[in-house]
């Protein structure tokens, strides 16, 4: 046990040093495209699937409430948490569009699609980010994988962030680490002098 802890951090802190490496001036990009979405009076919406449908839910209360600092609501929502419009749409059509069929319905030009999957493939993600650069949204994918382009997702977004690395887990908590340094930075840098 004590070598599985050990390797296992030793594997995390690797994870995070090759996506800031490979990622670094995309994140910034992405809390920049953020910040004018949020200051444009756009709303920034989040999805994925499992995990990534959790860290949906998390970035979207951290905007929403706050993160560091005591200021007001920034505009996010998770395309994942509403129960009767997930599984309306996966009954009457299909699983696939879970999420384009929301980014139909809220989606506005001056808002941001982010679209999470670990491994860049999953088929109702993409289908969403399709949806939203036909509204003419901004769109962002973070993604993982060792081909380092993010699978289809990667390709399709117009900003990708991706985890160079196979591993799920690790893949999952560099994600939740930029997701959460995307949020200190867009608040700080809209309310930092507040």
């Amino acid at each position: 046990m004590e070598q599985i802890v050990a390797e296992a951090l030793v594997n995390s802190v690797m994870a995070k040093e090759a996506f800031v490496k490979e990622s670094h001036q995309s994140l910034i990009d992405l809390a920049c495209q953020m910040v004018m979405c949020i200051r444009q009076g756009g709303k920034i919406l989040i999805f994925g699937n499992g995990g990534s449908a959790a860290d949906a839910q998390h970035m979207a209360a951290e905007l929403v409430s706050r993160f560091l600092i005591n200021r007001r609501p920034m505009a996010a929502i998770a395309l994942t948490t509403d129960t009767s419009i997930l599984t309306a749409i996966g009954n009457d059509y299909s699983f696939d569009e879970v999420f384009s069929k929301q980014m139909q319905a809220l989606g506005k030009p001056e808002d941001l699609a982010l679209g999470i999957s670990t491994s860049g493939g999953s088929a109702n993600v993409i289908k969403a980010i399709e949806v939203a650069k036909g509204i003419g949204m901004r769109t962002a994918a973070l993604t993982g994988g060792l081909a380092g382009d993010g699978g289809e997702l990667g390709r399709i977004a117009d900003l990708t962030l991706n985890v160079p690395n196979a591993k799920t887990q690790h893949i999952q908590e560099v994600h939740l680490w930029a997701e959460h340094l995307l949020c200190e930075l867009v608040e700080q840098e809209i309310f930092g002098e507040d």
